[in-house]
């Protein structure tokens, strides 16, 4: 699954070749780290899904993929199963959240710590 890399100016959503197909997209998604609002962290990421998806693959109860769109709000899903992962708030960025599984990443507990 998408694989979740912090580091000091960047987070960045870095996805295989086949995730990149299901969620037509051509490349990772990046933001700058100044771009997070709040963090949040779920047993289960797939509940925070809202909206429609367009464009990207889903399989209710195996995974989604790709964006997820409602009323002038844009996500970026990359959840499997029923995993816990992360809703990553974004302010300014062609994305609104981000929401993946993932296992713990420290440096998103931080900043979750922070807000």
């Amino acid at each position: 699954m998408a694989q979740l890399v912090v580091d000091d100016q960047q987070l960045t959503v870095e996805l295989s070749g086949l995730e990149k197909l299901g969620a037509l997209r051509r490349s990772d998604v990046s933001v700058p780290v100044s771009s997070i609002v709040s963090v949040e962290r779920l047993d289960n990421a797939r509940d925070a899904i809202r909206g429609l998806r367009a464009p990207g693959t889903g399989l209710p109860g195996v995974i989604a993929l790709g964006s997820w769109r409602k009323r002038g709000v844009v996500d970026f899903v990359a959840v499997r199963r029923s995993e816990p992962g992360y809703v990553i708030e974004l302010e300014g960025m062609s994305f609104d959240r981000l929401i993946i599984s993932s296992p713990t990443i420290p440096e998103l507990e931080e900043r979750k710590a922070k807000k």
